[in-house]
């Protein structure tokens, strides 16, 4: 496996390979990503198995989620899923945990609460963070006690974890 970062040459393979599988990742979103990476917002890590496309993870420097106060979030995570259990998500989440350590001692995460986001929610927790006490958030924003929400996809629960100590 070899993780390297987002290369110019790498929007139009990674977007097909979400294509191929019927996911919503057009090529513009990597190319988006690309440009934040070289404006320094964002960083992206990208792995591959053999010389394939396996998976990616961005770290965006400067969390939206206004909670983490200049902590760096880590967004936007995922393995094919035809190779996943092998090791690539641990060795992304390993990549861009050092790569913040190199500015921070405390990371940031977002995880979705439907079922499709069950392995990543235990990979978080096996992995030390912890939910910051704020409870459900939707598209940034708090959700207020007894408030009705959609259980999609900006529907999330924020962790933190202590990087050094």
């Amino acid at each position: 496996m070899d993780i390297r970062p987002l290369q110019p040459e790498d929007p139009p393979v990674i977007g097909a390979a979400f294509d191929e599988i019927g996911w919503n990742k057009p090529v513009s979103q990597y190319e988006r990503y690309l440009q934040e990476q070289r404006d320094g917002t964002r960083d992206v890590l990208v792995a591959w198995v053999d010389g394939e496309f396996a998976g990616y993870v961005t770290v965006r420097w400067e969390s939206p989620y206004e909670p983490f106060n200049g902590i760096p979030e880590i967004q936007d995570f995922n393995v094919l899923p035809k190779l996943r259990r092998q090791g690539i998500g641990s060795s992304l989440m390993d990549a861009a945990e050092a790569l913040v350590a190199t500015r921070s001692d405390v990371v940031g995460i977002g995880v979705g609460l439907y079922s499709h986001y069950g392995s990543a929610q235990r990979m978080y927790v096996r992995r030390g963070y912890i939910p910051d006490g704020r409870g459900l958030i939707y598209a940034g924003r708090q959700v207020e006690p007894i408030a009705m929400v959609c259980n999609d996809d900006d529907l999330t629960l924020m962790f933190t974890k202590t990087l050094k100590h």
